[in-house]
């Protein structure tokens, strides 16, 4: 059980999350995503994936709350950042106060010196009550939409790239090149497997609709996409293209090919997202995609404060 208290509103009761309660924390969350966004854009997989975080222990860093009923009203969970989903149904009774004191608490007591979560810009009502438990505005992301009426046209690729789709094999080198182009703004790589289960493992994976580019016999470039059950939409997860390959169109190019693998699967729009530290968004502006909705990632610091003789402070 979660060792770090947890003080719930009268006829809740709270237990860790174990790997067969997925199917029901997807629903929740999906639940949440139609109250906000109008559709769902997540698939069981990501639940899946946030579990099987490195470092994130269910029994003690993971909370689900149950109703009198035993169904699940909300959930949480905390390993550097979190998240915290309360079912439209059972909000305004203190269930979201609770859980973030719950994941604060757990936070300092593993050590993190901070924890980051993110919040839809529509939700007013979350980001006040973050905002008054010590979070700040870190990084703005934002939901982009391209429409598809017709099929897509695909420009021509530089001299000497070619395009594929993924193919069974391509995961590592795509995960070098993805963690070496995101290596610019991200805090840490991600291993292999942490990496695979959020794309290429996930279940939602669409490896037809995934684009890689090639030069010389090596990768150059990916765009990896999702086709998640649901959502009408596909869904563009990661887009990379190798430093030294960057200026030459290859991201416009590979997010063409996935929009024209989506329109020719029966889509007529395809989504991703992108915030403001990767510099992305006047490129996927410029391909002509829209902004749909946006978050904005906020982080608590959870370092003492120490301030010495003279009033400054010390860390």
């Amino acid at each position: 059980m979660p060792s770090t208290a947890l003080s719930l509103p009268p006829g809740y009761r709270s237990r860790p999350v174990n790997a067969d309660d997925i199917p029901a924390v997807h629903a929740l969350v999906a639940a949440c995503e139609r109250e906000v966004y109008g559709r769902v854009r997540s698939d069981a997989g990501a639940v899946a994936a946030d579990l099987s975080r490195p470092g994130l222990v269910p029994e003690s860093d993971t909370v689900l709350v149950l109703d009198r009923a035993g169904s699940p009203a909300a959930w949480a969970w905390v390993d550097r950042r979190s998240e915290v989903d309360v079912h439209p149904g059972h909000r305004g009774r203190g269930l979201g106060a609770a859980l973030l004191d719950w994941v604060q608490s757990r936070a300092r007591e593993t050590g993190c010196d901070g924890i980051v979560q993110t919040v839809p810009d529509a939700d007013a009502a979350a980001l006040a009550l973050l905002g008054s438990r010590g979070f700040r505005p870190l990084v703005t992301a934002w939901q982009l939409e391209f429409a598809m009426p017709a099929e897509p046209a695909v420009p021509e690729p530089p001299t000497g790239v070619t395009v594929r789709p993924f193919r069974v094999g391509d995961g590592p080198a795509a995960h070098t090149l993805v963690q070496d182009a995101f290596d610019e703004w991200q805090q840490r790589r991600q291993a292999y497997e942490e990496w695979a289960a959020h794309t290429v493992d996930r279940p939602a994976f669409a490896p037809a609709q995934s684009s890689l580019a090639f030069s010389g016999g090596q990768l150059v470039g990916a765009a990896l996409a999702l086709d998640v059950p649901g959502s009408g939409e596909g869904c563009v997860e990661q887009v990379a293209v190798r430093v030294d390959h960057r200026g030459r169109g290859l991201a416009r190019l590979l997010l063409c090919h996935t929009f024209r693998a989506f329109h020719r699967a029966g889509r007529s729009s395809c989504v991703l997202w992108t915030h403001s530290d990767t510099g992305a968004l006047d490129l996927y502006l410029r391909v002509g995609m829209t902004v749909r909705h946006s978050s904005t990632v906020l982080r608590r610091e959870l370092r003492a404060q120490v301030i010495d003789s003279q009033g400054l402070e010390r860390k």
